[in-house]
C-alpha cells in the first residue's frame, strides 16, 4: 500500500512538472514577437502541448505572457486564437487525424489565421499587415511541429532540432536587449549557432544558420534576408571545421560573419559584427567537456567527398536556375498606368449617350468639354472623388445630367484608383521576389564554393527510349509547344511539355522557358512538386501584365522500379499503354500563371510495367473529349519503337484535327530489357 501511494505521489509529482513546464515556456514565449506583436512561438506552444491538463497550463502560460508582454488590443487576437487552438486539440484527440504528425501545425496555422485575418481586414491599412500575418502564421505551424517533438517524444527524448528552436526562439526575446548597443540575444544566438555547426558539420550548421536568421529578420523586422544570409554563411563555414580543432572553426565563423558584413549598406552590420565577435569570443570559452574532450580528426572517406561533390554540383544547378529565374522576371516589360481620361471616357459612355444635349457636348463643344475634363483631372486625382465645384460653370451649367454624370465619374474613379493601387502592389512584390531569388542564388553558391568537387557516380543507371515530335499548326513556321527529355545523374527520366499560349514565336519563347528553367531546377535535385510551385508562382508575377500563361505537363519516371508520375499545370491528358490495355491520366489544375503561390500541380503515380509506354501529348494533338481514337491507336499497336508511335499518333491527329494548333509528342517506352539507347 506504502509503495502504491509513492507511485501515486511520483506521478503527480511529474504530472505538476510538466504543467509547470508548459506553463512558464508559454509565458516566456510570448515575449518572442514579431512586428504587430505577433507572438507565433508561444501559439506553437499551446498547439503541441495538446489537451488536458498540460494544454490547459499552456494556455494559462499564454495569459500570464499576454498581461506582462502584450497591449490588451494585442492580447485578445492572441488569447482567442490559443482558445482556439486548445478546443480543436480537445475535440480531435484521440482520432485519427489527431495522430497525423501535421494535424495540429496545420490546424493552429489555420486557427491563427482566421483570427487574426479579421483584425488585419478591418485594419486602417491592410496591405502594411499582410506580410507579417503571413510569416506568423506560418511560424505557428512550424512551432507547433518542432515543439510537438519536444514536448510529446516519440522515443522518450526531445529531438535535438526541437531544442535548437526552442533555444532559437527563446533568444529571440531578448534580440531587443541591448548594452552599449549590442543585443544580447543576438550574441547569445551566434554562441548557438557555432556550437551547433562544430557539433553537427556544415549541412546542419548552414540549416541552422538560414533559420536562426530568418527569425531574427522575421522578429526585428529588418527584411531582406540580411540576417539569413550572414548567419548562414558563417554557420556553414564553423561545419566544415567540425572535426578539426575548435579554434579553427571559431576563426572560420568570424571570418564568415566578416566576409558577409562587410558589404551590407545597414546600420546593423557594425552591431552584428560585433555580436559575432562576442558569439565567438563565449564558444571559444565554452568547457572543453561540452564537446566530448579531445576531437580526433577523421579522414574523409570516398564516399563522403563524393557525397559533398555531388551536393556541391547540384547547389550550383540550383543557384544557376534561381539566377535564370531572376533574369527572366527582369526581362518583364514595367507596367504602365492608365490615362486618368479612361475615367471621363467611360463614364460619358454610360451618361451621355442617350443625352439630348450629347451632339452639343461632345462635337460642337468638344474643344470645351475636353478642357472641363483636363482641368478637373487634378482635383479628382488628389481628393478620389468628383465634386461639382471641380468643374467649371459653363459645363455644369449645360450638363441636364450632372448627378448621374457624377456618380459614373466616381464609380470609374474608384475602380482607376483600384487599378492603379493594384498594379503598384505587384511591381513593389516582383521587385521583392526578384530580390530574393538573386539572394538565395548568391548564398547557394556561396555554400557550393565550400564543398568538394564532384565525383562521377559509378555505374550506369538502366536507359529508357524516348520519341518526340512537333509541329506547327497551319500557316505557322515555328512551334509554340516544347518537349525536352533527360536523365538526371540519380537515373530518373524526367520528360517535359510545355505549351504556350497561343502559337507561333512568342508561345515558343514562353514554352522553351519554362521547360529550361524547370530542367535547371530537376537536374539541380530539387524536388518535382516543389519546382513546379516555385515557377507557378514567378510566372504569376511575370505574366501579370500581359495575362500569358503556359501549360505544364512533367513526366518522371524511374526505370529500375518502374515509379513513374505525372505532374500536370493545365496539360492535356496522357496515357499509359501496356499490351492492350491503356489508361488514361487527366488533371484539373489551371496552367501555370494563372494562379499564385498557393497552386499546387495535379500529381498521378503508377506504375510503369516492362514493355510499357507512357505518352504525352498537347492539346492540339486531339480533343480531350473526343480522344477515342487515340486510345483506340494506343490499343492496337504492337511495335516497340517510340518515335515510329510518336510518329504514327501526328499523322492520325493531322489527318482528323487538320493542325488547328501546335502539335507536341513525346513518348517514354521502358524496354523489357536493362540495356537500350536513348532514340
Amino acid at each position: 500500500m506504502r509503495y502504491g501511494q509513492m507511485i501515486l505521489q511520483r506521478q503527480q509529482s511529474a504530472r505538476l512538472l510538466s504543467w509547470g513546464i508548459r506553463f512558464f515556456l508559454t509565458a516566456a514565449l510570448t515575449a518572442s514577437q514579431m512586428p504587430d506583436s505577433h507572438a507565433p512561438f508561444a501559439l506553437g506552444c499551446i498547439a503541441a502541448a495538446g489537451p488536458g491538463g498540460e494544454g490547459i497550463a499552456a494556455l494559462a502560460g499564454a495569459g500570464v505572457g499576454a498581461a506582462l508582454f502584450l497591449d490588451f488590443a494585442d492580447a485578445l487576437p492572441f488569447l482567442a486564437a490559443g482558445i482556439l487552438i486548445l478546443t480543436a486539440a480537445s475535440s480531435f484527440h484521440g482520432t485519427a487525424l489527431w495522430k497525423r504528425p501535421l494535424f495540429m501545425p496545420l490546424t493552429s496555422s489555420t486557427l491563427c489565421a482566421a483570427v487574426s485575418g479579421i483584425y488585419v481586414i478591418q485594419s486602417l491599412a491592410p496591405v502594411e499587415h499582410l506580410a507579417p500575418y503571413i510569416a506568423s502564421v506560418a511560424l505557428t505551424g512550424v512551432s507547433a511541429w518542432f515543439f510537438r517533438s519536444l514536448l510529446r517524444p516519440a522515443e522518450n527524448r526531445p529531438a535535438p532540432e526541437g531544442i535548437l528552436y526552442l533555444a532559437a526562439a527563446l533568444l529571440a526575446a531578448i534580440s531587443d536587449l541591448e548594452i552599449l548597443g549590442v543585443s544580447i540575444g543576438r550574441a547569445l544566438f551566434c554562441l548557438l549557432l557555432a556550437y551547433t555547426a562544430y557539433e553537427r558539420g556544415p549541412t546542419v550548421g548552414a540549416a541552422a544558420g538560414l533559420g536562426a536568421g530568418l527569425t531574427v529578420d522575421l522578429c526585428a523586422g529588418t527584411g531582406g534576408g540580411f540576417f539569413a544570409a550572414a548567419y548562414g554563411l558563417a554557420g556553414l563555414l564553423a561545419g566544415k571545421y567540425s572535426a578539426g580543432r575548435r579554434a579553427a572553426a571559431g576563426l572560420a565563423f568570424f571570418a564568415a560573419s566578416l566576409a558577409a558584413l562587410l558589404p551590407a549598406q545597414t546600420p546593423l552590420a557594425g552591431s552584428l559584427l560585433l555580436e559575432c565577435s562576442i558569439g565567438t569570443a563565449l564558444f571559444l570559452l565554452l568547457p572543453s567537456q561540452l564537446f566530448g574532450g579531445k576531437r580526433v580528426r577523421r579522414t574523409e572517406s570516398f564516399e563522403t567527398a563524393a557525397t559533398g561533390g555531388r551536393l556541391k554540383e547540384q547547389l550550383n544547378r540550383a543557384a544557376a536556375a534561381l539566377r535564370d529565374l531572376y533574369d527572366s522576371m527582369g526581362r518583364t516589360p514595367p507596367s504602365t498606368d492608365e490615362n486618368p481620361a479612361i475615367v471621363f471616357d467611360r463614364a460619358a459612355e454610360r451618361t451621355c449617350r442617350g443625352c439630348a444635349l450629347c451632339d452639343l457636348c461632345w462635337q460642337k463643344e468638344y474643344t470645351g468639354t475636353f478642357n472641363a475634363f483636363n482641368d478637373a483631372t487634378p482635383y479628382l486625382l488628389e481628393r478620389g472623388r468628383a465634386m461639382p465645384k471641380d468643374f467649371p460653370s459653363y459645363f455644369t451649367g449645360r450638363c441636364i445630367h450632372l448627378a448621374d454624370f457624377l456618380a459614373a465619374i466616381n464609380g470609374e474613379l474608384s475602380a482607376f484608383l483600384l487599378r492603379r493601387q493594384y498594379r503598384r502592389q505587384l511591381e513593389e512584390t516582383r521587385r521583392s521576389a526578384k530580390g530574393q531569388y538573386a539572394q538565395l542564388s548568391d548564398l547557394l553558391t556561396a555554400t557550393a564554393a565550400g564543398l568538394g568537387e564532384a565525383v562521377p557516380a559509378a555505374g550506369d543507371a538502366p536507359l529508357c527510349q524516348v520519341g518526340a515530335v512537333l509541329r506547327p499548326r497551319e500557316g505557322e513556321s515555328v512551334c509554340g509547344d516544347t518537349v525536352v527529355s533527360f536523365q538526371r545523374e540519380d537515373g530518373i527520366w524526367c520528360l517535359l511539355l510545355a505549351d504556350g499560349m497561343g502559337s507561333g514565336e512568342a508561345a515558343r519563347k514562353e514554352s522553351s522557358l519554362i521547360c529550361r528553367l524547370l530542367r535547371q531546377f530537376l537536374e539541380a535535385g530539387v524536388e518535382p512538386e516543389a519546382a513546379l510551385k516555385t515557377l507557378n508562382s514567378a510566372m504569376a508575377l511575370r505574366g501579370a501584365e500581359t495575362g500569358s500563361f503556359t501549360t505544364i505537363d512533367l513526366c518522371t519516371s524511374n526505370p529500375a522500379t518502374g515509379e513513374t508520375s505525372f505532374y500536370k499545370f493545365g496539360a492535356a491528358p496522357s496515357y499509359l499503354k501496356k499490351g492492350g490495355v491503356v489508361r488514361r491520366v487527366t488533371g484539373g489544375a489551371l496552367p501555370a500563371g494563372l494562379r499564385g503561390a498557393p497552386a499546387a500541380p495535379d500529381v498521378t503515380r503508377v506504375s510503369l510495367e516492362p514493355g510499357g509506354f507512357a505518352v504525352m501529348i498537347s492539346d492540339g494533338v486531339a480533343d480531350p473529349g473526343q480522344d477515342e481514337w487515340l486510345q483506340d491507336l494506343l490499343a492496337g499497336w504492337e511495335g516497340e519503337d517510340p518515335q515510329t508511335l510518336a510518329g504514327l499518333i501526328l499523322a492520325e491527329s493531322i489527318r482528323r484535327e487538320r493542325l488547328q494548333d501546335d502539335c507536341g509528342i513525346q513518348v517514354l517506352y521502358r524496354p523489357r530489357t536493362g540495356a537500350a539507347k536513348k532514340m
